[in-house]
């Protein structure tokens, strides 16, 4: 008995996956302002009127490429199944540290570039993310948090502890273009070093957030 086969890309998503593809490599190079249409064309190698017909316009383009570089980051699926999984919460944490660790350093991709380009300068285009990838997220990460700690996923202090725990991850992002000496030494760090101290640096935090919920 043979698996069932994935159905094939029809001409026009196989048209729009090339152009997503090409915006994101071009975004990531130069951003937004000085990506034109036509180099985008070009490296998709279709017409002008192809972006506009998939994405209704320059900008509506980039912020597909936004989504996408979000979900390349770490999708919905792959929080979710670190979230269900039968391990501690401790282990939970790990896994979506060392999911994100793995993003930026495995190849520093377009979608970590276009990522740490909004990091630094954020655009008008970047509330497209709150509406289609951060809310959902955010609230499976709360649940794990809430299982470290005992808070309530709507605590305040889990919200703001949430933040605290994204932060460095958010750093490893803009460090990536290896703009600084303390970068290099960042970046170098093998592994599951630089994996253990994220945990071990969140867990303190975590830990502290705990035992202050537990006093009041």
């Amino acid at each position: 008995m043979t698996g069932a086969r994935r159905p094939m890309r029809t001409d026009g998503e196989a048209t729009r996956a090339r152009i997503l593809e090409a915006a994101g490599e071009l975004f990531a190079e130069g951003g937004f302002a000085e990506t034109t249409n036509k180099a985008i064309a070009s490296r998709a190698d279709v017409d002008h009127a192809s972006i506009n017909y998939h994405f209704g316009s320059r900008s509506g383009l980039y912020r597909e490429v936004l989504v996408e570089a979000h979900r390349r980051m770490i999708s919905v699926e792959d929080l979710t199944a670190i979230a269900e999984a039968d391990v501690p919460p401790e282990e939970k944490l790990r896994g979506f540290i060392a999911r994100i660790v793995a993003a930026v350093l495995d190849g520093q991709g377009w979608h970590g570039k276009v990522l740490s380009r909004e990091i630094l300068s954020p655009s008008s285009h970047l509330d497209v993310l709150p509406l289609s990838e951060i809310g959902a997220k955010m609230r499976i990460v709360l649940r794990i948090l809430s299982g470290l700690t005992g808070l309530p996923p709507d605590d305040p202090a889990l919200r703001r502890s949430l933040f605290s725990v994204l932060g460095p991850c958010a750093m490893l992002l803009v460090a990536a273009p290896r703009i600084s000496p303390l970068a290099d030494d960042v970046l170098t760090t093998p592994r599951e070093v630089l994996v253990d101290h994220l945990c071990s640096f969140a867990l303190g935090g975590l830990a502290a957030i705990s035992a202050r919920g537990a006093r009041e």
